[in-house]
């Protein structure tokens, strides 16, 4: 089996590294000196540099404008964001996108995905449900008028990233009948009001209110899996930006240990240096395994192949390693750093407060090792 990553996907990855070469985490305020959010908006010039280069349709087919690839070049692409903390709606962007184009109809795809393609259009996505506990689709409840057929949605969302920002949000409801349906929203929709919150991070958050949003067949995707479809990129794409700020952590904390001498010699050739940041290096190899199973059971799902478990479960796996992995790395840099590991001033604490927020979104571990043994018991393996 050929485990390399095609000519396309390394094509992507250049061209990410281009566009992010001249980001600089530490040219944003660290949230600890920050009263509210660290800025209003999302780094729109760096948008536009992704959409200059093509990698905001990465994952569109070509009739849309894109490049027609697929969620590992996605994840490829994520993993280098995050190694400069960028600070734009990629991921929930695009997995958005890449949604409506597999699950939507042909209006909503005709009026999105061109737009969502050039970045003049930009998706975001409301997962997190009232608490961020509880599962997303049961936050809201969408019931269908009779008449002209439209929807009719009320609940309330909370955490929504990017949500100030962005053009059309997505939304999952549930009918009251057991079925989970996802509607695309109009930032400005009538009866749909967004209040400030701020993450761990220092990004500004929505609190999505609901109150008798009418929404037309053709914005509302009810066939099964659309919404399973999408948590599950999020939630994958998400273990690809802590992948890849892990990946950005390790590479400070080696060359901060490096040049940092004790008693004449350089501490990263002490033997317990050196042992702990093995164990940290151990933490992102298998954060990088379980992330590329997860994203190529994704694609393959889609293409109609399938395995032993359903991706589902392979997404779990891969939350387990990047919930605690993520949390490990940046811990052991900070205690390695020493005191600079305590300075806000210093890029390692904006990395921290990132991670902790990945952390958060992924859930714990527990959780997901729980999941995955109702997987297992329900599709026994051979």
């Amino acid at each position: 089996m050929d485990f390399t990553f095609t000519e396309e996907q390394q094509a992507a990855v250049e061209a990410a590294r281009a566009v992010f070469a001249d980001v600089a985490p530490d040219g944003v305020p660290s949230p600890a000196l920050t009263p509210g959010a660290v800025a209003e908006d999302f780094d729109r010039p760096l948008w536009a540099g992704l959409a200059g280069c093509d990698l905001l349709g990465l994952v569109l087919a070509e009739e849309h404008g894109g490049s027609g690839l697929d969620a590992i070049a996605l994840c490829l692409v994520l993993r280098e964001a995050a190694k400069v903390l960028a600070r734009v709606p990629l991921l929930e962007h695009c997995a958005t996108a890449m949604t409506v184009q597999a699950h939507g109809s042909p209006e909503l795809a005709a009026a999105l995905l061109p737009g969502a393609g050039s970045g003049s259009l930009v998706l975001t996505a409301a997962a997190h449900g009232r608490t961020g506990h509880d599962p997303a689709e049961l936050a809201v409840t969408a019931r269908r008028e009779s008449g002209d057929g439209d929807w009719i949605l009320d609940g309330t969302q909370t955490t929504v990233p990017w949500a100030h920002g962005a053009d059309w949000i997505a939304v999952p409801a549930h009918t009251g009948e057991g079925d989970a349906v996802l509607a695309l929203l109009p930032r400005a929709s009538e009866g749909l009001s967004l209040a400030d919150q701020f993450s761990t991070s220092g990004e500004r958050l929505a609190e999505l209110t609901l109150d008798g949003v009418r929404v037309a067949p053709a914005h509302l995707m009810d066939a099964p899996g659309a919404w399973e479809r999408l948590h599950q990129l999020l939630a994958t794409g998400t273990c690809a930006l802590a992948l890849g700020l892990g990946e950005g952590v390790l590479t400070m904390t080696s060359r901060y240990t490096s040049r940092r001498e004790q008693f004449g010699f350089p501490v990263a050739t002490f033997q317990a240096v050196a042992v702990q940041a093995a164990d940290r290096y151990i933490d992102l190899r298998a954060m990088e395994a379980t992330l590329w199973q997860a994203a190529w059971r994704l694609d393959a799902a889609t293409g109609g192949a399938g395995g032993p478990l359903p991706a589902a479960g392979d997404v779990a796996v891969a939350k387990i390693w990047a919930s605690e992995g993520v949390r490990r790395v940046v811990q052991t840099a900070q205690h390695l750093h020493g005191g600079f590991g305590a300075d806000t001033d210093y890029p390692l604490h904006r990395y921290h407060a990132w991670a902790k927020q990945l952390e958060l979104q992924l859930g714990p571990a527990a959780a997901h090792e729980e999941a995955l043994g109702d997987l297992l018991a329900a599709h026994p393996l051979a």
